[in-house]
């Protein structure tokens, strides 16, 4: 793929002084406020979908949501990715396969994504409602290494430790912890940011899990399960479709990770246990 970026101004957060107050005392101080950023996804001169997302990695970005939403099949079909900043927000301009670009203008998609949205410009049941292969590999991962990535996540959200205010997707591997991690506004955007980093680098998916800091809707589990991987732990509820879909693609769905708890909803076989946890 080729990529050019051209003019990207915008920030990933902004400084603002605020009024603090805390048990009856005030504060005037400054603060860092993480910024939304309209994202528009133009497929071959085609404008596709506009998402609001934190305007960082987003070549990872477009190359993950073309995948996870069935746009490409793979890397190699996104064929060159250019950046431009505009005055309203960002144009991502996309080029992909003739035989591809037929498949995505029959889908007619709308064109507004909210930030955290889940089947954002779905237009009929069956685009939103997409059945991912079955998860394969012999992934096995210690209670205690996945407890261990629940710890170590904060300290990776850079950006969240600044503002607060977004959404992680870390990528970690048994026996090394968590080795990469995206963020973004929305939930979606950053797992999309990091499958798209682990499709550009070459990993093999089959080697680790994902885990995010939010909970575990359907569009996570279908996006988790279409690149293949086996195991998604977050750190808030799962939703019973996103339960379902899990179960029946063969994916381990974990749940309320946090510190030394977890709850297991599909597939335990991948989780090995010691000490009592």
């Amino acid at each position: 793929m080729q990529s050019l970026l051209l003019d990207l101004g915008w920030p990933s957060y902004q400084q603002s002084t605020v009024d603090r107050w805390k048990g009856g005392l005030h504060e005037r101080k400054q603060d860092y406020i993480a910024e939304e950023v309209p994202v528009s996804l133009i497929y071959n001169g085609l404008p596709h979908v506009v998402m609001l997302a934190t305007p960082t990695n987003l070549e990872e970005f477009a190359l993950g949501f073309s995948i996870t939403e069935g746009i490409i099949k793979n890397s190699q079909e996104l064929l060159s990715a250019r950046i431009y900043n505009r005055s309203n927000g960002i144009e991502v301009q996309l080029k992909i396969p003739d035989r591809r670009f037929q498949g995505l203008t029959d889908k007619g998609r709308n064109l507004t994504g909210r930030t955290g949205c889940g089947l954002c410009g779905a237009s009929t049941l069956r685009q939103a409602i997409r059945q991912p292969n079955p998860v394969n590999g012999d992934l096995t991962l210690s209670a205690a290494e996945l407890c261990s990535a629940v710890t170590d996540i904060k300290q990776h959200q850079k950006l969240n430790e600044l503002t607060g205010a977004v959404h992680a997707a870390a990528w970690a591997v048994p026996g090394q912890g968590i080795l990469t991690i995206r963020e973004d506004v929305g939930r979606h955007n950053a797992l999309d940011k990091l499958i798209g980093f682990l499709l550009r680098a070459g990993k093999d998916l089959s080697s680790g899990f994902v885990l995010v800091t939010s909970r575990a809707s359907y569009e996570m589990v279908q996006k988790t399960a279409w690149v293949g991987i086996s195991l998604l732990a977050a750190i808030s509820a799962p939703t019973g479709l996103a339960i379902r879909l899990a179960n029946e693609t063969g994916l381990t769905l974990i749940g309320f990770a946090r510190d030394d708890q977890y709850v297991i909803y599909t597939h335990p076989q991948r989780l090995t246990h010691n000490n009592g946890l």
